[in-house]
């Protein structure tokens, strides 16, 4: 396919190297001339803006850090909605459902379809072509599509309503936020009684409270002290608030998700948004006095 790509950061780069890998014609555009010269050695055309792109082809991908980047790129001056040739929109970024939604309206002004469809699964799954994609939009739209996606991961289809695959990225994210705030507490109560934390992750992979952070973060980026997993503080805090936002518009009331939401503002507030969110135990850590990763039972600073 001629295939669009707009924002090649750590996630849109790799996504998009793949699709030039797989043998699809690529027309690029990032902001960092950089990155587009770096997909440009390896195939793809430069474009010079969303709406270049949106004139040299009927099919553009989009991966961008915010809900107003991908409201600017897909509807705004110079955006994807002023290009000739554009007939769909495929947004690859985590907006939230109101937001794909208004997308959605305002491309269908032009006849421009929104295919909404997050992927989960991180820098590695980016690399590796096995993320979680999820899809919403026409079906007939998404058969088209399918072949090109199958390059980036695993897809599923949401369904057709504007924004469920949204929903469905959100409910996966929220999960992961608490995956691994909630094992930052149990490997800091174990370190602070004076177990080894690298048995401790052992122990819980090989039992029933395994999950993604045990599984992956912990001893990749938090053991090794590293904090280098690939996906920042400040953009899962954007997704942990718009899932608290969309709990709040259905009308549910979430204690956890609540106190999930509270204990990533406070990592924030002391980490900082371009740190790794991994980093979300220190401020557990310094609430404890003890340091995981180092001796069994050590006082910070120790």
């Amino acid at each position: 396919m001629d295939i669009g790509f707009i924002g090649l950061g750590n996630m849109g780069f790799p996504m998009a190297r793949r699709l030039v890998e797989a043998g699809h014609s690529l027309v690029v555009f990032d902001t960092r001339k950089e990155v587009v010269d770096k997909l440009v050695a390896r195939g793809a055309t430069a474009a010079t803006s969303p709406k270049d792109v949106a004139d040299k082809v009927e099919t553009v991908m989009a991966s961008l850090p915010s809900l107003q980047a991908s409201l600017e790129v897909a509807t705004g001056a110079n955006g994807v909605i002023e290009g000739s040739r554009a007939k769909r929109f495929i947004d690859l970024s985590t907006v939230g459902s109101a937001m794909a939604a208004k997308i959605h309206g305002l491309l269908a002004k032009r006849n421009i379809v929104q295919i909404d469809c997050p992927v989960s699964g991180g820098v590695g799954g980016a690399e590796k072509g096995t993320l979680a994609v999820m899809v919403s939009g026409p079906k007939a739209e998404f058969e088209l599509l399918k072949p090109a996606l199958d390059v980036i991961g695993k897809v599923f289809f949401i369904g057709e309503k504007p924004g469920a695959a949204q929903t469905m990225k959100l409910a996966n994210n929220f999960l992961s936020a608490t995956a691994i705030v909630a094992t930052s507490e149990a490997v800091v109560m174990g370190v602070k009684a004076g177990l080894d934390p690298a048995v401790m992750i052992d122990v819980i992979n090989s039992g029933s409270g395994m999950n993604t952070a045990s599984r992956d973060k912990f001893p990749r980026s938090v053991l090794p002290r590293t904090f280098d997993f690939g996906f920042s503080t400040g953009l899962m805090v954007k997704d942990v608030r718009l899932a608290l936002e969309e709990m709040k518009q259905l009308g549910l009331s979430m204690e956890v998700a609540d106190a999930v939401g509270r204990l990533w503002e406070t990592v924030i507030s002391a980490e900082g948004a371009e740190s790794d969110f991994t980093a979300a135990i220190k401020p557990i850590e310094k609430k404890a006095g003890v340091i995981v990763g180092g001796k069994p039972g050590g006082l910070a600073g120790k």
